[in-house]
């Protein structure tokens, strides 16, 4: 198994710079902009020496630990997309090696097996996942909280009460680890928190299930953790960087829970976790019964209850959220995984004699084998037959832009982010931002603008006082039929502007003939002409 999903693992670097696969059951629209946008002070850092643009959207300011880690590569690679989604599946490579070691560690005392297979089963299950390879290749946010949590439970699992006298001081580094890695948890994405309860169940199995010694034992981590968290927002943030810090949460700052009745919210939210793999999330509430019901000998490895705990906490934040955008999945789908892996293992035991270990090994191996040999399927088919079509549409508007000496390369863009990744050439987002979106046209004057299908009229009101547009070139790009189509457009001032390219121009919608499914476009050529 392991070797099995060491070729599979080895297939996520290749193709790095490949579209987010065409015709998949995920939609979601961060395969246009979460690259760019969470990675963006890092990518202007190195390429302009300021990470941060006034006015314009700063993500880092509050989550800053994704793009310092961007940095650090790019310091020896340059920027690029390549590098960025390498940093990535190496992350991934780190969670497959915390999860593995959790799953050994905890599993022999529940499979009633000599040699423990819940960590193979569960890597194998991970690499081979189709939704976890599009997604784990991906430069967001998602994949470094998955390992971050990964490993403050490795850091829970091994703590010790801290003696400062004794020699050695045992306790201290896993404390030490945890307090590094709760603030860094949440200065990754801010969910984090719905993921703490899973953490600290894990210290309180260490200190015997009971709550002062739980409490003396986590104490010193927490407190580290707030003081950590503190430092950097009073220090760092709240003297300079307050209006964006506020901006990235009243941006997210709403509940569709309220749109519709709670329960019909809850429903959704629990029916979309089939993103996961239907068959993989049925075995999740099969392995739920199990524990409940037939093998109660799983609730008392602590990682279990702990994982359980992680799933519950980011279902509650997806269901309040209500905006059930597939990659939030992934955070869920690796412990969903892991449960799953340990409910397969504890099967192993369920039968006497050898015959009955053989025909229970043999029942293991099939359900294995059912789960990951269709989702291997489909992901070495996203292997062989990678798309380029947004790559080649950053390429196109990188040899458009700078062939043109008349005028800045600053691209407006709610995808500038992800094209200054891809190309090099400054952008600033045209959705996103501290200042209205015509007040940071006035102070940043892009020589350009790049629209996904057409121009909506309240970015056409921000350029039109200063602007007209001449559309230049046209690249389609993805199967989505709203963002099918990267449409580039020359801002020219208005004082020296063509004629014909007035604001009537900036309100049309594009040509019926153009909106069309993936492959019907006329080609780059045709509509460039």
């Amino acid at each position: 198994m392991l070797v099995v999903a060491a070729v599979l693992f080895s297939e996520h670097f290749l193709h790095l710079s490949a579209d987010f696969p065409n015709h998949s059951p995920w939609v979601d629209w961060s395969k246009y902009t979460d690259e760019g946008w969470y990675g963006d002070a890092a990518i202007r850092h190195y390429l302009s020496g300021h990470w941060y643009w006034k006015g314009d959207f700063n993500p880092a300011v509050a989550l800053p630990v994704w793009p310092a880690l961007e940095l650090l590569v790019f310091k020896f690679t340059g920027v690029s997309v390549v590098a960025a989604r390498a940093l990535t599946v190496c992350v991934f490579g780190a969670t497959l090696a915390a999860f593995y070691w959790l799953l050994q560690r905890g599993a022999s005392g529940v499979s009633g097996a000599r040699r423990p297979l819940s960590g193979p089963i569960a890597v194998l299950l991970m690499c081979a996942s189709p939704m976890l390879y599009v997604f784990e290749r991906m430069a967001i946010l998602e994949p470094l909280l998955i390992a971050l949590t990964a490993f403050a439970l490795v850091a829970a699992s091994v703590m010790r009460p801290v003696r400062l006298r004794e020699r050695g001081a045992p306790g201290l580094l896993p404390a030490v680890l945890l307090a590094l890695l709760l603030p860094a948890m949440v200065l990754t994405k801010t969910t984090a928190i719905c993921l703490f309860p899973g953490v600290f169940y894990m210290v309180w199995a260490r200190a015997g299930y009971r709550t002062g010694p739980a409490l003396k034992l986590a104490l010193p981590s927490a407190l580290g953790g707030v003081a950590l968290w503190c430092a950097y927002f009073f220090l760092y943030v709240r003297p300079r960087y307050l209006e964006d810090y506020r901006y990235l949460f009243s941006a997210n700052a709403y509940t569709g829970i309220e749109l519709e009745p709670a329960y019909r919210v809850v429903l959704h939210t629990i029916a979309d976790g089939a993103w996961i793999g239907g068959l993989l999330y049925v075995s999740f509430f099969a392995v739920l019964a199990l524990a409940l019901f037939w093998r109660p000998r799983l609730l008392r490895n602590p990682l279990f209850p702990s994982l359980l705990l992680w799933i519950a906490g980011y279902f509650a934040f997806l269901a309040y959220h209500n905006n059930l955008q597939p990659r939030y999945y992934t955070v869920v789908a690796v412990p969903i995984t892991a449960v799953v892996a340990m409910g397969l293992d504890a099967l192993r035991g369920t039968r006497d004699g050898r015959t009955g270990a053989l025909l229970s090994a043999a029942l293991v191996a099939v359900l294995v084998l059912a789960i990951a040999l269709p989702d291997a399927v489909q992901q070495i088919g996203y292997v062989l037959h990678p798309t380029y079509e947004f790559e080649a549409a950053a390429q196109g508007i990188k040899r458009i832009v700078l062939a043109d000496k008349t005028r800045s390369h600053l691209i407006l863009s709610i995808s500038g982010s992800d094209l200054t990744l891809m190309t090099g050439l400054p952008s600033i987002d045209d959705d996103f931002g501290t200042l209205d979106l015509d007040v940071r046209v006035k102070q940043y004057r892009p020589g350009w603008y790049a629209a996904w299908n057409d121009v909506e009229d309240d970015k056409a009101d921000a350029l039109t006082p200063l602007y007209s547009m001449q559309r230049v070139a046209a690249f389609p790009a993805y199967d989505d039929p709203d963002r099918n189509l990267l449409i580039l457009y020359r801002l020219n001032p208005v004082n020296d502007g063509p004629p014909h390219a007035g604001r009537h121009r900036m309100r049309r919608r594009i040509r019926k003939a153009l909106a069309t499914a993936l492959g019907q476009q006329p080609s780059n050529d045709q509509l460039q002409h």
